[in-house]
């Protein structure tokens, strides 16, 4: 079913994992649209529209675009945004942001094509979760967001199963993307401390998620649904046995 007449939408995929994805489908022959409210940074072949995932009329006008010119097949929910502070230091106003752009955009996001996987009998959804929705120090906010996507994949694949359309979930561990090197510079002992404790010893690169994320959207996945797939070098393992 995947092919030159399908399209994928990702978000946030200017950059990063993001632009990762984007280059992967289209490498597999999907027709991609990257919805991010950042110019890419990097060269990925997908068409760029200006959105802010935040603002519901921002989201409904891109869809708008898009779907006029045909149905959406693919969907990745691969914006977020992080965070890094203790529960005492959260504030209400960044709560709310992160709910908005992790939790709300990719639901919003799914109810915009919808009616046009319906209409095809066939359609893929992936949701970017996280690791650290197992629990990590300083993410109450994305943590529970990134938690939220798990519980709705499930939700959502029960839903739709029966049209077709397969619902999955993908937790990244540590990736080495600019923004993970910004906050860990390469010659700290801190980050090769994270290193070590990875099983597999090195980062993850975005195209270890972009590999996952192409098997969910492709047909040979289309007999798994409503799943979470870490993508960690076994440290969902490690931490959990020590």
């Amino acid at each position: 079913m995947t092919g030159q007449d399908q399209t994928a939408i990702v978000t946030g995929a200017s950059r990063g994992i993001g632009a990762a994805i984007a280059r992967r489908l289209i490498a597999d022959g999907w027709q991609v649209f990257n919805l991010d409210i950042i110019a890419p940074t990097v060269e990925s072949g997908a068409s760029w529209i200006e959105t802010d995932l935040a603002d519901e009329g921002s989201l409904s006008s891109a869809f708008e675009e898009i779907l006029g010119q045909g149905p959406v097949t693919g969907l990745v929910n691969n914006a977020g945004i992080p965070g890094n502070e203790a529960l005492q230091d959260t504030t209400l106003a960044a709560f709310d942001r992160t709910i908005a752009i992790n939790m709300r955009a990719p639901m919003i996001c799914a109810q915009a094509v919808l009616d046009g996987m319906k209409a095809e009998g066939f359609g893929r959804i992936v949701n970017m979760s996280s690791r650290a929705h197992l629990g990590k120090a300083r993410r109450t906010a994305y943590a529970g967001t990134k938690g939220a996507l798990v519980s709705m994949t499930g939700v959502w694949a029960l839903e739709m199963a029966e049209f077709g359309i397969t619902v999955n979930a993908i937790a990244p561990g540590p990736i080495r993307t600019d923004l993970f090197e910004a906050a860990n510079p390469p010659d700290e002992p801190r980050t090769q401390a994270i290193i070590d404790s990875i099983p597999v010893k090195r980062l993850g690169e975005p195209d270890d998620i972009a590999n996952a994320v192409g098997f969910f959207m492709s047909d040979a996945a289309s007999f798994v649904t409503g799943q979470t797939l870490y993508v960690c070098g076994g440290t969902t393992l490690a931490r959990a046995g020590s």
